[in-house]
């Protein structure tokens, strides 16, 4: 029957419930707004409206929304087994839409861009290259109040928007939102460098997705945000992995195909990579000459910047 209806969707419901108490309607914005909240930038916190949050709880709302009619749809029985259940309320998954709907988020006045919370032109927006490196990592050398009220973003907020939901947005609104924060980002957590490597080599910057990868890669052996004492960081192994694949590989699964859009930084002659798709295992080998992607099931088909290899084309010029 598959996860969604035998016991995800009592999760999504569950999720959807807490966002729905967890917002208020403001008549001044005319909208649904979230206070009090830290997103994903851990040098900020119990701010208003952090735009990532907002979308997430949109997101979760209309999507929680959808499922459940599909599963009232799809499997009557057992959404009749979870409605009682959970003591569903008739139309509660259209309330969830209202609110997703009249979501604020806040923007910047005069430019195109999603603003990471409310008041964050309120900062001295200066970059990161501004600070003294000897107050580097800051988080150990300045007081909390100070980050507090700094522009310096520990790692991706908005931008993690942009990764997680990158087909919900153009490449030239991801443009302008990494032009705009990625210079205020002191990647300061192992969690940063590889989601903004992964977006800029997307925009095609692979001499700063390439820097973004050696931090990600080398955080520990280099130990630059001095804290490798405290153990390793598993998370910047597995982001040195998403930074190759995803960022130098180009690998995205889009409506249940394989894609791929190889970019070859120039410090390497190639790189390779495996994945396991659906159980057919994918090695993807590229080089300056060509790039050629080897399939356990030679029917699978692959997308190379586009363009389709069918079962006999394993290779394709670079």
């Amino acid at each position: 029957m598959g996860y969604i209806p035998e016991m995800g969707l009592e999760v999504l419901i569950g999720i959807a419930r807490f966002w729905a108490q967890r917002v208020n309607y403001s008549t001044h914005q005319k909208a649904n707004v979230i206070l009090g909240v830290t997103g994903p930038n851990e040098y900020e916190n119990n701010v208003n409206n952090n735009w990532y949050t907002n979308y997430i709880a949109q997101w979760c709302l209309t999507y929680a929304a959808s499922q459940k009619e599909k599963i009232a749809v799809e499997h009557p029985q057992r959404w009749s087994e979870i409605s009682r259940k959970l003591n569903w309320e008739d139309k509660e998954d259209q309330h969830w839409k209202t609110i997703a709907d009249q979501m604020y988020f806040p923007k910047h006045p005069t430019q195109n861009l999603f603003l990471q919370q409310d008041g964050f032109l309120d900062k001295n927006l200066e970059p990161a290259l501004s600070i003294d490196p000897k107050e580097r990592p800051i988080n150990q050398n300045w007081s909390w109040d100070r980050i507090l009220r700094s522009p310096f973003i520990k790692q991706a907020d908005v931008l993690q928007g942009f990764y997680l939901f990158e087909s919900y947005f153009d490449r030239e609104s991801l443009a302008k939102h990494f032009d705009f924060y990625e210079p205020l980002t002191v990647h300061e957590s192992s969690l940063s460098p590889c989601i903004h490597a992964v977006l800029a080599a997307r925009l095609d910057k692979i001499e700063k997705a390439y820097e973004l990868y050696l931090q990600t890669s080398r955080l520990d052996l280099d130990d630059y945000n001095k804290e490798v004492e405290e153990g390793l960081h598993i998370t910047s192994m597995a982001g040195t992995w998403m930074s190759i694949v995803e960022g130098f590989g180009g690998l995205r699964i889009r409506n249940g195909e394989v894609h791929i859009d190889p970019k070859l930084p120039k410090a390497w002659d190639s790189f390779s990579f495996k994945i396991n798709f659906r159980g057919i295992i994918i090695k993807v080998h590229v080089s300056k000459e060509k790039v050629t992607v080897d399939r356990s099931n030679p029917e699978l088909i692959v997308y190379c910047n586009g363009k389709s290899l069918d079962a006999l084309g394993n290779e394709k010029d670079f």
